[in-house]
């Protein structure tokens, strides 16, 4: 024995990890990513995030393009998938809102949902206008007040969870100053007033984003529709009317969402 300890990862660990890594390849979706990518995204040491994709890709649930080595998600996730959507699915009941929206607005409309701290985006429509933002595309995730969708949902959050979830969670050093804890309680405030969420060009200048929180059974944020557009689209007189128009269809998709399910339901 030469007196060193060795560390080995407990099941909660390697769990965590996994999940970190499978996180992280599908914020890169269709295209795939490095390991030194979903490395520095994950946090976790490059040996590691190697190690735990080798994994993976054992068991089908990431795939490596054989000519770029780029890491995406694997058919196993695809069955897995299929398997929860019984239980999880709402976006047969959302499709026909955010095509609504997109239809009557011309802008590109999104549902994202609730997970955790995160928002996940599952839907987009575009509409007419032909310039669009690509700031959401599906299953991309952004952390609670971060981008309309994110703001839509912690504003109508109780304050104590608000409290709690600002003084664990740093948004300013990967989005910046405008996401320190003083500014997102501004918009939180700003929020509630006007009952929707704006993001004025805070993640990509010139693409701002309207947002309106989804309820569910137990009137909390679960979810949210969202519009996206080029900031001359976005000028006041105008942000009136979509704001109108998103609280609307929120509104609608509420009450869908709370009438009574089969006993497998739809929960975020």
């Amino acid at each position: 024995m030469d007196g060193s300890v060795r560390c080995v990862d407990t099941p909660v660990d390697v769990v965590g990890r996994v999940g970190a890594v499978l996180r992280a390849v599908s914020t890169h979706e269709p295209v795939g990513a490095t390991t030194s990518t979903l490395a520095r995204q994950s946090g976790l040491a490059r040996p590691t995030v190697h190690r735990l994709l080798a994994s993976l890709l054992a068991e089908g649930l990431v795939d490596r393009d054989p000519g770029t080595g780029l890491w995406q998600l694997g058919p196993e996730l695809f069955f897995l998938g299929s398997a929860a959507r019984s239980r999880y699915d709402v976006t047969a009941l959302a499709q026909p809102h955010v095509r609504r929206l997109a239809v009557a607005t011309g802008e590109s409309a999104f549902f994202s949902a609730r997970r955790g701290d995160e928002t996940i985006c599952l839907l987009r429509e575009d509409g007419s206008f032909p310039i669009r933002s690509h700031v959401l595309v599906e299953g991309i995730r952004f952390p609670l007040g971060v981008a309309s969708a994110g703001m839509a949902v912690l504003a109508f959050l109780p304050d104590p969870e608000i409290d709690d979830f600002l003084g664990r969670v740093d948004l300013a050093p990967a989005h910046g100053e405008q996401h320190a804890p003083d500014a997102v309680r501004r918009r939180v405030d700003q929020t509630r007033a006007s009952g929707w969420a704006l993001n004025p060009g805070l993640i990509v200048e010139g693409s701002w984003g309207m947002g309106a929180a989804v309820f569910d059974a137990d009137d909390r944020p679960a979810w949210a529709l969202t519009l996206t557009g080029i900031e001359r689209r976005f000028d006041e007189a105008r942000r009136r009317e979509l704001g109108t128009l998103l609280l609307h269809e929120a509104h609608e998709l509420s009450r869908s969402l709370r009438r009574p399910r089969p006993a497998s339901g739809l929960t975020p």
